[in-house]
Formats: C-alpha cells, structure tokens, sequence
C-alpha cells in the first residue's frame, strides 16, 4: 500500500489560542522531506500538541486563535490540505466512533467520498497491515483491548492512504503489551507505505529505532524569547547536545537513571510480620455481574506501596473500586482494621483534619462518604469523574471542607496541595480545560488534601512527563513514608522499581 508522503514546510509559525493571552508557540521554522520519520520533543507546554493540531488542520479558523507564519503541507496551507494527514491521539477511547470494527474503520475514507468497493478494500488491506486483519468486521469495537483500539485508530489512518502520519503521545496509556503492538504495526504501516511521520512521546525509546531526526521546541525564556525550535538533527547528535535539557523539559532521554525513593530496609522481618493489616480481603469474590477473580485472601499494610499489575481487562481497576469501598464484593469481604474504624485524627503538614467518629462496621462498603473521608481515597483512571467544582482550587477545598475545617483552613490546604503537584497557575481554571496529565495531578491533590490513611490510585503516572512523574514519586513515597497505604494499579515498571513496591499480579481473564 504505497502512497505518496508529504513535505511539511514550517515558516515563522505561531498560535494563540482564542482563550489565552499568550501564544502557545511562535517561531517555528522546518522543512521535513518527504519519507522523513521525526521525533517532535520539548518541555511540557512547549507547544507539542499545538503544532500535531495544526499540522492536522484542526485549529479552527480564526474565531478560534491567531495564526502567524505560515504551516503547509505540499505547499499548501495545513487547514486546506485534507485527506494529506492523518492523526492518532494518546487516548484510543477518544478516537472510537462508531459500534463496529469495520464501519470505524472506514469512517475516514466515508468522509473523503472514497467509493465504497475501494473503501472496503482499503480497511482490509489496513486492517491486515496493523495486525487485526483476523478479527471479524462486525466485532464491537467495546471488546477491543487499548493496543487493538489505537491499532485500529491507525488502520482507519491507513485507509484514507494519507501521505502524512502524525501520532500524538499514541502509546502514553496503553500496557507494556499494547505497547509493542502500536510500534510493530507503526513500523509495519511505514515500511509499507513510505510515509512522512512525526511522534510526539515521552518516553524516547519506545520510537527510537523508527525515526530518523529530532526536533525540539522550546518554551519562550530569556535566552529564546519567542520560543522556536532549539535543535533539529540526527537522534544521537541531538541527545549528545540537549541531553540534560531534554531530561530537565520532562522527556525520558535514554540511559538516564530513574530516581530511588525505597522504602528504609525493615532488617530480616517477612513482609507483615508484626503488623497488624489496615486493609484485608476475607475469601474475596470481585467484579460487575460475572467474578473476575475468586477466593482472595491479601493484606495491605501501612507505610507500604503495594502495585497491582497485569494486562488491561485483567481486573485490576475493578479490584481496586472494591477495596476502596465503592464496589460491592460479589463473595467475601473487604475488612479495615481497627486503626481504620476507630475515631482519629488525620495531618496534612501538621494541620489536623477530624474525621467521622465511628464507622458503620468493619466493612468499606456499609460506609457512608462522609466516612471514608479521611480513611480511604480513590483516585479514578478517568479524572474527570471525580470532579465536582467550576474552579481548580474550589476542587482541592472540598474535601478539607467536608471534614469540618473553615473557608480559610481549607483553601490553605488546598494552596499547599497545589504548589506540591505543580498546578498553582491554574488555580482559577476550570478543571476540564486542564490537559490530560494535569488532570490526573489534580484529582491526586483533591484526595490527599483529605489526608486518608489508605490512598488508592488507578494508573496515577499516565500522560506524565519525566519531570511531572519523579514529582509524583517523591509525592507517592512521601505520603508512604508518613505511614499511609498506598495501592497503585499501575503498568508503569519504572514506578514500581522507583517505590521499591509490593507487587500482586493479575492474570488475564478468559471469555
């Protein structure tokens, strides 16, 4: 499936979105020759994402931001260059359209008014390219695991045989497994295809051996005011260059050695001996409608980080809602211990946060909210179902509101949370108009700022970047160190070396 790859030419480029008084980025210059595979890197509001969208030519018109400079595709501005470009974002689940495997698949070609024998024959020919060719048309695309979902994202890419491949951070939320399926079906669709592609990731390595040159963007500083691109070059000279720049930008420049945050060695005590638990599954039946898993007996421990891992459907995110008190077990019991139930106070930077005086029995589930405020904290997959306030602050204050404190205390806390996840200048924005990463922080923030003594997070490093994710584990060791437990459903190898945790691994379920 050869198809004609595309020239980017970037001159003075610049945009400012409608809604923001600064350009997100200004003077970008590059020329990509058709063929050529780049890896797009810069620090966090570099710009990244920005410059993938207009490349795309989806920034709108001019009710929607300010262009400067000119971006062409072909010699042709980018918002007129349709069916050229092609682009895969970070989350599968946003890309998904429609119930059934073949029809999302053909969606891109429907939209350019490819004749339909020629469509289908397209969506076949990609669907085989990416690896899913042995899957049935009319499969729902429900049951897809997050690797086949972003493989088909690309498929659907592939199909409309556009000459540009452009792909946004396409592995940022997938397992280890899905992983390796997006790169092997990336590095299939160019050996095959011929096409011009630009990455943006984090995490280096994953692209590595598929692309030829780096380009790095800059944030505007005293040394490059208007921001721009720093470097552009061959993979090596760029990394022998911005090596220390590109890791202190956030990016996962390789060889680089991960932070240690381990716990202190106990000497020659067995994990638990001694200890009483403050979170335990009693013969544990879990899941929604159908077992996930059965007959589990574990205990959790305080001042211990405890990771569940495995591959995606394995049940992890479900076994921690159960835990956390807001899943009914199907059999058995979740049990906290007596430090759990009995009336305490919790400290947050030596402010102390009364919780409930008594519990409703030894079980989560039987618990009121108010109850497991302070106890037992959860922290969604999906930030924004957690969210429940117009502004980023009010968001972090309701839970030290909610547990007595006054106005002033609260919005203390919630200042100090803030400054502690990197997230003070968005202190007035809306939540939702937070990106992906940042998100996540937030919803972090909200949870701690109640101090509970058993802090549950679900993949709490998706979307971070090198800077973002060591904050998050000094912050993860810090609450472990204070005497918290701490369970993290997590891909992330490195977190888990990095906290020095307990792992429990789940299997796959068989359907």
């Amino acid at each position: 499936m050869q198809t004609q790859p595309a020239a980017v030419e970037a001159s003075g480029w610049g945009w400012r979105h409608a809604t923001r008084k600064d350009f997100a980025l200004r003077a970008v210059d590059f020329t990509i020759h058709p063929g050529e595979r780049v890896l797009l890197l810069g620090a966090s509001g570099a710009g990244k994402s920005t410059l993938m969208a207009g490349l795309a030519g989806v920034l709108g018109g001019d009710e929607e931001g300010e262009q400067e400079g000119s971006l062409l595709i072909d010699g042709v501005d980018a918002r007129e260059a349709r069916g050229r470009v092609g682009l895969v974002l970070q989350d599968p689940d946003s890309q998904i359209i429609l119930e059934r495997l073949g029809d999302d698949a053909a969606f891109g070609c429907e939209n350019l008014n490819v004749p339909r024998d020629e469509t289908w024959r397209r969506v076949r020919e990609s669907l085989e390219l990416v690896g899913l060719g042995g899957l049935d048309l009319n499969r729902s695309t429900r049951h897809l695991s997050g690797g086949q979902r972003q493989r088909l994202a690309l498929a659907g890419v592939l199909a409309m045989q556009t000459g540009l491949l452009l792909l946004d951070e396409p592995t940022a939320n997938l397992d280890p497994q899905g992983v390796v399926e997006v790169h092997d079906a990336v590095k299939q669709v160019l050996e095959a295809t011929g096409q011009t592609m630009v990455v943006v990731e984090h995490h280096i390595d994953v692209w590595l051996d598929l692309v030829d040159r780096v380009i790095v963007l800059g944030k505007p500083d005293a040394d490059h005011p208007n921001g721009g691109v720093l470097a552009d070059g061959k993979p090596k000279d760029v990394f022998a260059a911005m090596g220390d720049t590109l890791a202190a930008g956030g990016a996962w420049v390789p060889g680089r050695a991960i932070p240690n945050h381990r716990p202190a060695p106990r000497g020659n005590r067995e994990h638990g001996s001694g200890r009483k638990p403050v979170l335990s599954c009693d013969n544990l039946s879990f899941g929604r409608g159908s077992a996930l898993g059965t007959g589990i007996n574990l205990d959790f421990y305080s001042g211990e980080v405890t990771a569940l891992m495995g591959p995606n459907g394995a049940g992890k995110s479900t076994f921690a809602l159960t835990l956390a008190g807001l899943l009914p077990p199907l059999d058995g019991r979740v049990l906290a211990g007596d430090e759990l139930t009995l009336p305490a106070a919790a400290g947050v930077n030596g402010r102390l946060l009364p919780r409930a005086r008594k519990t409703n029995g030894r079980e989560p589930i039987n618990w009121s909210s108010r109850e497991l405020l302070g106890r037992i904290g959860m922290v969604f997959q999906e930030p924004e179902h957690q969210f429940a306030a117009n502004f980023v602050r009010d968001e972090v204050a309701i839970g030290p509101k909610s547990m007595g404190n006054s106005e002033q205390e609260a919005f203390h806390i919630a200042d100090q949370m803030l400054e502690r996840m990197n997230l003070t200048r968005f202190a007035k924005a809306n939540p939702y108009t937070l990106s992906g990463g940042e998100k996540r922080r937030l919803s972090m923030a909200s949870m701690l700022a109640a101090a509970p003594d058993v802090l549950i997070m679900d993949e709490p490093t998706f979307g971070q970047d090198f800077t973002t994710w060591t904050a998050m584990v000094r912050l993860i060791a810090a609450i472990r160190d204070q005497g918290a437990c701490v369970i993290v459903v997590t891909h992330d190898e490195a977190l888990v070396e990095a906290l020095g945790a307990r792992r429990i691994l789940f299997q796959e379920v068989q359907s």
